[in-house]
């Protein structure tokens, strides 16, 4: 049985792993992104960090902070296998939540390393695929659907977001609001009556570091706490603060206890 310090260094190391393996794509593919069609931010703005035109990362410290998602997430698949997993919360959804919170990494890593509309587009993905799987969690909670239909619900719901990311990519980020405030009132007001013993403490810790987080990203995006060259990045404080945030919300749905240790 490996110890959660154990664990941490496994998803460290795989983080590592991974991070070399992005690398590497990223190596084939560029360094010159400019044949590439551009991310719709660069119409306007794409966050504070001035580009490194002709680097490989052309936006290295938001690049390299989106790995925090990936450590969260790998750390998440390596708690859900263990054999001392004892929760409601099916290990096959909490490996799921993990695999989505590598990809929101990743994803976020394409498009700030390239600034192009695929890279965007990946990075979007991920973000779709969060706020989906909280929306159905809670809707599955509260009308007590049977976790292997949940997941095709899931899968149903993903694949209708991604093809309106790919028809109506200028929509990304509302549809990515609404569905998420969608979540979270459903699970508060719907699900966690449902949720017994279930830490609620967690879900709002997660709450507190995504609205510090956006306040942040916001001001970030406005060029209002802003050092373009600098490494030290608002939106790069918004990735980690959002790896946080997701760690907290698989704290939460870990947290149920399943019946047969209910008193």
């Amino acid at each position: 049985m490996t110890s959660l310090a154990g664990k941490l260094l496994i998803a460290f190391a795989l983080t590592a792993v991974l991070s070399v393996i992005t690398m590497l794509l990223l190596a084939l593919l560029g360094p010159d992104w400019s044949g590439y069609a551009p991310a719709s931010c660069t119409e306007t703005r794409c966050f504070c960090e001035m580009p490194r035109a002709g680097a490989l990362l052309l936006q290295p410290a938001n690049s390299l902070s989106s790995f925090g998602y990936v450590f969260a997430g790998l750390l998440m698949i390596l708690l859900a296998r263990s054999r001392d997993w004892v929760s409601a919360f099916p290990p096959l959804a909490a490996t799921i939540l993990g695999v989505a919170a590598i990809i929101v990494g990743i994803g976020s890593v394409l498009l700030h390393a390239t600034l192009t509309l695929w890279g965007q587009f990946f990075d979007v993905l991920g973000m779709y695929l969060i706020s989906g799987f909280f929306l159905v969690s809670a809707l599955a909670k509260w009308r007590n659907i049977p976790d292997r239909r949940a997941m095709i619900y899931y899968a149903l719901f993903c694949i209708v977001l991604v093809a309106i990311l790919y028809a109506l990519p200028e929509v990304r980020r509302w549809l990515f609001a609404v569905v998420l405030l969608a979540a979270i009132l459903f699970e508060l007001v719907l699900a966690r009556p449902r949720r017994p013993q279930v830490r609620t403490g967690y879900y709002f810790a997660g709450l507190i570091a995504n609205i510090v987080a956006f306040t942040i990203w916001n001001l970030d995006q406005r060029g209002q706490l802003c050092a373009p060259d600098s490494l030290l990045q608002g939106h790069a404080i918004w990735h980690l603060l959002g790896a946080i945030a997701l760690w907290f919300a698989f704290l939460y749905y870990r947290s149920e206890e399943p019946l047969a240790v209910r008193i």
